[in-house]
């Protein structure tokens, strides 16, 4: 009898830890939905010149495939294909980081809005960095 309450114990926990997995991807695909949503919103914000309208769709082009990057990487085929759609979702996001930052610093647009986008690039970056370490390793 207390063997089969350790048995669903575990199973138990094995659940929670697959359903709080699950829920963590989710919650990423929503955090990467709302950090493009939020650099489209920004973009409107610049000026209509070739810079503001070459610096926008730069910065809308890779906040925005970060996102859909990731959506691609839930549905690899394989580990590899995994890591490898993990790191373009990365490489996205540094690109993105880099507009950002030049907005910033040309002074196109200042304010809090500028450095919530900035900081919240900044940890997607460190979470989707050590996803890719993790998986790597896991993978070995």
């Amino acid at each position: 009898m207390e063997d089969r309450r350790e048995l669903d114990a575990m199973a138990q926990c094995k659940m929670q830890n697959a359903d709080r997995k699950m829920q963590n991807r989710i919650n990423l695909s929503e955090w990467l939905l709302d950090f493009a949503a939020s650099s489209i919103k920004l973009t409107v914000k610049l000026k209509r010149t070739a810079i503001g309208r070459y610096m926008a769709n730069q910065l809308m082009r890779a906040a925005s495939s970060s996102g859909a990057n990731y959506e691609e990487a839930r549905g690899a085929e394989s580990k590899a294909d995994f890591i490898h759609k993990l790191q373009l979702v990365l490489k996205e996001l540094r690109e993105a980081l880099y507009w950002l930052k030049l907005v910033e610093r040309s002074g196109l647009i200042l304010g809090n809005e500028l450095k919530t986008l900035l900081d919240e690039a900044n940890e997607l970056i460190k979470i989707v960095a050590k996803s890719v370490i993790t998986a790597k390793v896991k993978g070995k």
